[in-house]
């Protein structure tokens, strides 16, 4: 038997919902990316998100064999820490579908939490093996800072699934080391599978020219993109910002923000006005996907300062389009960032100690190119292709185990 069909179960990440737009990131980019990629070898790949304001069509195509398929899930407007009580009406409506359309998974494979609960429903129902990636984890969020404590329920229901899911995919080794430490789970069954990046998107473009659109004039270019919520850690920014030894020609980008992130925005001004460094930060605001390479390559260094990452998808798109990364050596992070290679990883949360890294790159224009070069090199073996090839293959293997 092969996998015809995959069902994906995306329950709060609608991969049609632009990144940076409320709660939507890099896992609304996970879902569609592999979706498309799975289908190009193809899997059929269902997509089960639920409705949500801005959803018109019930199913959209996003490739040839990859659809997204909108289904009731509570109260479009409710936001995700309240969901848990809906899942009942999703997993039951995507039954229904499945029923009515006379479809056949080989596979469902659930994305966060919320989905996992509902795929292994399923995956029970139907006699077809149940692959679940979580993406966040509450036991790591939790210690990472302070306050990050999620609904009750969701670190008893991510153990429950890694103990019966056939297979649970691990970005990086320290993601796996997490589910085993505080979660108990079997290795055996979890698989290291890394993220991916779209690498003809996200590549390399004319330094000047891309500047000279953005209106950039000869200044150092530090880039921050992301949510601006305190898990990603955008306050240190300013921080580091006022401990920089030189600031008349250093230039903040800060993407992202937008649309039910206002408070957010302000705050940050605020801080920044507080600190006297307000005029070297631009918020640029929400940025679509397709313009981001050109922030990217603009920038001299990209810097990701999160309290916690389980992959750290900004820093391979940046590194994708040959930019130096300094981030905090956290999660994903530390896989993905080569220390003194494609960039540096900062063990501590302290401004200076990301002023100094940020420094070294910008005070040396060899260095940067270097760190730049093989940032690439390092991203090029993570596009979305051969992301799809192992997870087919995963897939594939999983199938004779079910008959």
């Amino acid at each position: 038997m092969s996998v015809g069909r995959a069902a994906f179960i995306s329950f709060h990440a609608c991969p049609l919902a632009a990144p940076g737009e409320g709660k939507s990131g890099g896992m609304n980019v996970y879902v569609k990316q592999l979706a498309k990629a799975l289908a190009g070898l193809g899997v059929q790949v269902d997509v089960f998100t639920r409705e949500h304001p801005g959803h018109t069509d019930i199913m959209t195509d996003i490739a040839p064999f990859a659809r997204v398929i909108h289904l009731p899930g509570g109260d479009p407007e409710e936001p995700v820490e309240r969901l848990f009580p809906f899942l009942p009406e999703f997993r039951d409506a995507l039954r229904a579908f499945q029923q009515d359309n006379g479809l056949d998974y080989q596979a469902v494979h659930t994305h966060y939490w919320l989905s996992s609960w509902v795929g292994r429903a399923l995956s029970s129902t139907w006699g077809v093996p149940h692959v679940t990636t979580f993406h966040t984890l509450a036991a790591v969020k939790s210690q990472s800072r302070a306050g990050e404590n999620g609904p009750e329920t969701r670190q008893q229901v991510e153990k429950e699934v890694m103990a019966s899911a056939d297979r649970v995919v691990a970005f990086t080794p320290h993601e796996r080391d997490a589910m085993v430490r505080l979660y108990q789970a079997n290795p055996k069954t979890i698989e290291l599978i890394p993220c991916g990046v779209d690498l003809s998107l996200f590549r390399p473009l004319d330094r000047q020219t891309v500047r000279r659109e953005l209106g950039i004039n000869g200044e150092n270019v530090l880039l921050y993109v992301g949510r601006l919520e305190p898990l990603k850690g955008p306050e240190l920014l300013l921080h580091m910002a006022a401990q920089l030894e030189t600031q008349d020609d250093v230039r903040f980008l800060v993407v992202g923000g937008g649309v039910g992130q206002d408070e957010d925005v302000d705050r940050m001004r605020s801080l920044a006005a507080g600190l006297n460094v307000g005029s070297m930060f631009d918020f640029v605001g929400r940025v679509e996907q397709q313009y981001l390479p050109k922030y990217y390559s603009a920038a001299d260094v990209c810097v990701v300062p999160s309290y916690y990452e389980s992959f750290g998808l900004v820093a391979l798109e940046a590194m994708a389009c040959g930019t130096p990364v300094v981030a905090a050596r956290v999660g994903g992070l530390s896989t993905i960032v080569q220390h003194a290679r494609t960039g540096y990883l900062t063990p501590l949360r302290c401004p200076d100690t990301f002023a100094d890294s940020v420094e070294m790159i910008i005070s040396n224009k060899k260095l940067r190119r270097a760190m730049g070069a093989a940032a690439r090199q390092k991203a090029e073996g993570l596009g979305w292709d051969n992301v799809a090839v192992r997870v087919t293959e995963l897939y594939a293997a999983l199938v004779p185990e079910i008959r």
